[in-house]
Formats: structure tokens, sequence, C-alpha cells
């Protein structure tokens, strides 16, 4: 998608979530329109893509990392965001380091194709679509805010998108420290 193309209504919509100064990471983010529009509101944004050329022109609005996130390494060990995005891009063995980069009460805004794609244009291999339900399940143990199953105009599209809050740190092992009743 163009960087002139505008930002993501599912982002624009929870925005509101991510104050000024609010570390962002945008995986895959191919040219940079929503690292463009977090930038403009005070965001610190870092962007991961593949596309050597499609970072270059970003480097003076965000930090940029060049990784193949489907053949190569983690590329920010240990690096955490106060929100991770991510549109139109699926490599499912991602999930465990996304949730991992979520730093404590961190956002995660998730927008991708479903299954039913297909019908309406590329991608349509199986391997990039989402099954039903599959965001919900990915994000199990985060406070999911927002859930989309369901057809998009403009182009017409199928999608699944989700807003979720990462738990405070320790706020898992807590919740089944005390016996039900007390």
């Amino acid at each position: 998608m163009p960087a002139s193309a505008p930002p993501s209504d599912w982002l624009q919509r929870w925005a509101q979530l991510l104050p000024a100064g609010a570390r962002v990471l945008d995986l895959a983010c191919g040219s940079g329109r929503h690292i463009r529009w977090l930038a403009a509101r005070g965001c610190v944004v870092t962007g991961v893509d593949r596309d050597v050329q499609a970072l270059a022109p970003l480097s003076a609005i965000a930090e940029t990392v060049v990784a193949d996130l489907e053949a190569g390494p983690w590329p920010l060990p240990g690096r955490r965001f106060d929100a991770v995005l991510v549109t139109n891009y699926l490599w499912r063995p991602l999930w465990p380091a996304l949730r991992a980069a979520l730093a404590d009460g961190g956002v995660l805004i998730y927008e991708t194709f479903a299954q039913g794609q297909e019908a309406y244009g590329r991608p349509s291999r199986p391997e990039f679509l989402l099954a039903p339900g599959e965001l919900l399940s990915a994000t199990a143990g985060l406070h999911v805010l927002a859930y989309e199953d369901g057809l998009l105009d403009g182009p017409l599209r199928r999608v699944q998108r989700i807003v979720a809050i990462a738990p405070p740190s320790g706020a898992l092992a807590l919740a089944g420290a005390c016996p039900s009743g007390s």
C-alpha cells in the first residue's frame, strides 16, 4: 500500500489509547503509512519490514529495522512497546514474539485477512488467512477491548481485527493465587 494511503480506520478508531510519546512497533510496515500518521501524533515508532527501499525514507521520523520476519530470528529481542500494530500481515510463528513485545498494559492493534477473502482477491492462500475466531485464540490472556470478524468495503475484503491490552506484570500469576470464595 502506498505511503500516501490513509491509515487503517481500525488504527484511527483506537489511536486514542496511545498517549503522545508511546513507543509503537509497526510490524511489516511497508511504505510507512501508519508510521507517518503515528509519528505526526507524537508517538515514537519503530518500523520493521524486509523492504530496504520502503524503509529508507522513514528513517528521518522513525527507527527502522530491516528484517525478514519469516526467515530470520526475531529482530527485537527483549524490546517492549506500549503498542504493537500489525495490518494486512500474518505469520503465525511470530505471535509469541508479538505478545512478549507488549509492555505491561501495552495495546495490540491487529487487523488482517480472514477465510472468505479468497472470494474478493488476494491473499487467497489458506496460510495467509485467519480461521474463524483464530485471532481471539491467539490473544488469549489479553484483555480484548474490541474484536470484529467480517466484510469491509473500500475495497471489499474479509478481515478479522482486534484491540487487546496486555495485563500488568504478574496479573496472570495473581489471578489464580487466591482460592475461590476468599
